[in-house]
């Protein structure tokens, strides 16, 4: 389970990069790479569950049962994408007490307009922001500890423009939010521009790398402009799905596995934490000297 409030890690590791975790393996592999933290997004969620598009196909339930998974597989404070509360202020409530009471360190909502969409997707329309400060308003009642972390996400630079985008982040702040999330600047001078408006607020945009409506900066240059939380949706799914189908694509045409382009059987059963298992198996099963077949397949392979 996750260590460590948010607020503690973005004081200590700003900016904080942010990749999504789809499952728990990803999750587990975040961690080994040396992120401080990471997120639980729904573009990334929703493509892995059902390989279906992040067009509010899939809700609550589903996402919260897939979050504990992944939360389990890793101590790294997580990040987890609340969509727009999945309803209204009773939604709401039911959602922050569901992903906090499954360890995750924060949580952001949205003020899109059901059915919501991936924030880079056109279409999106946003509810009145009086109906979204409603939902913060109830997600601060809603948490039983004070150092879980709301994030309010405005969706308003795409149908409303960047002016409203900015004043609706000041109307969330104002109604409690720990931070703002403004999705979708189109130039380097709109997340200058946000960036200066919300200056001494932790502030977070996303970046997709390839299709996105937010141009790529380096996290440093983003983090100069007042940016503490970059999240990148799409990055580690992108190239896991090409990964994916360029290794389907050698085993049909009968081309072996290549060595540098994936790990061998002793690295994944690192990154699983076999030994770990191993150990529980012979501690408890070992009768009369022998012990349990995990260890012994462990030494086999090792050629012990």
């Amino acid at each position: 389970m996750p260590s460590g409030s948010w607020r503690t890690v973005l004081e200590a590791a700003a900016p904080l990069i942010l990749p999504s975790a789809a499952d728990a393996l990803t999750a587990r592999l975040i961690e080994r790479a040396g992120f401080p933290a990471y997120q639980i997004g729904g573009f990334a969620l929703v493509g892995a569950m059902h390989a279906v598009p992040d067009i509010d196909l899939e809700h609550f339930g589903e996402k919260h049962i897939k979050a504990r998974e992944i939360i389990k597989a890793s101590k790294l404070p997580v990040l987890v994408d609340g969509d727009d509360g999945y309803g209204d202020v009773k939604n709401v409530t039911r959602t922050v007490r569901g992903y906090e009471e499954i360890g995750a360190s924060a949580l952001f909502i949205e003020d899109q307009k059901p059915p919501k969409r991936c924030g880079h997707m056109a279409g999106k329309e946003v509810i009145p922001a009086d109906q979204m400060v409603e939902k913060i308003r109830a997600a601060i009642a809603a948490r039983t500890q004070a150092d879980f972390f709301i994030l309010a996400r405005t969706d308003a630079r795409e149908p409303l423009g960047l002016a409203d985008a900015i004043e609706r982040g000041q109307l969330y702040l104002k109604a409690g939010a720990d931070g703002i999330y403004v999705e979708g600047p189109k130039t380097r001078e709109e997340l200058a521009q946000v960036g200066q408006a919300f200056k001494d607020v932790p502030l977070a945009t996303s970046i997709l790398e390839r299709g996105g409506k937010t141009p790529w900066l380096p996290p440093r240059e983003l983090h100069q402009m007042g940016y503490d939380m970059i999240l990148y949706p799409t990055t580690v799914l992108f190239r896991a799905v090409s990964a994916m189908e360029r290794a389907l694509a050698d085993l049909l045409a009968g081309i072996p596995l290549s060595e540098k382009d994936s790990v061998d059987l002793e690295s994944f059963e690192d990154i699983v934490e076999m030994p770990k298992w191993a150990e529980i198996e012979n501690r408890f099963m070992k009768q009369g000297g022998k012990e349990g077949d995990i260890g012994q397949k462990r030494r086999a392979l090792a050629g012990e």
